[in-house]
């Protein structure tokens, strides 16, 4: 995980660098610059996620944040389709289909965290088990979150050159 996320920072920074030294983009400075940071982040937090779970010794994964991730996984590849396509507006209809499924993913991930964390309050006897849990659950469905913005982000700039 930490591979993938020094290449994306290089990527990330690569990326901002070529902004400053482009004197025409394809689209607005500011949106391009938006867009791979809060792409970024993502990565950022998919290191905390495996960060926690290694420093957290967790040994084996409940139902709830195997879900959290398999959402989580859906939004990446979401995120992943609307950005490839960006490069042709012409698939404008398909990049606002892409965003609207990351904003029902990111609605999904929020109720399967209420009921998680509702679960692990009433049943978690064990502390440390539960803020472990928490944090872990809390940070996936940041993920997601952040996914949302990336498709906010992507629907100003297919509204704006569509």
């Amino acid at each position: 995980m930490q591979k993938a996320e020094k290449a994306a920072d290089k990527l990330t920074h690569e990326t901002i660098d070529l902004l400053h030294k482009t004197f025409i983009t394809p689209l607005d400075r500011d949106e391009i610059h938006k867009l791979i940071t809060t792409m970024d982040d993502i990565l950022d937090l998919m290191e905390d996620v495996a960060t926690a779970i290694s420093l957290y010794d967790v040994q084996s994964v409940t139902s709830d944040a195997s879900q959290l991730a398999h959402i989580c996984t859906a939004t990446c590849e979401r995120v992943q389709f609307a950005v490839s396509l960006l490069s042709d507006m012409k698939q404008a209809s398909q990049i606002l289909k892409a965003c609207e499924e990351i904003d029902r993913l990111e609605s999904e991930a929020d109720r399967v965290l209420r009921a998680a964390m509702s679960k692990l309050f009433r049943e978690e006897d064990n502390v440390k088990t539960l803020i472990k849990l928490k944090a872990i659950y809390e940070l996936l469905e940041t993920i997601t979150d952040k996914c949302e913005d990336v498709a906010n982000i992507i629907e100003g700039i297919v509204l704006e050159n569509a």
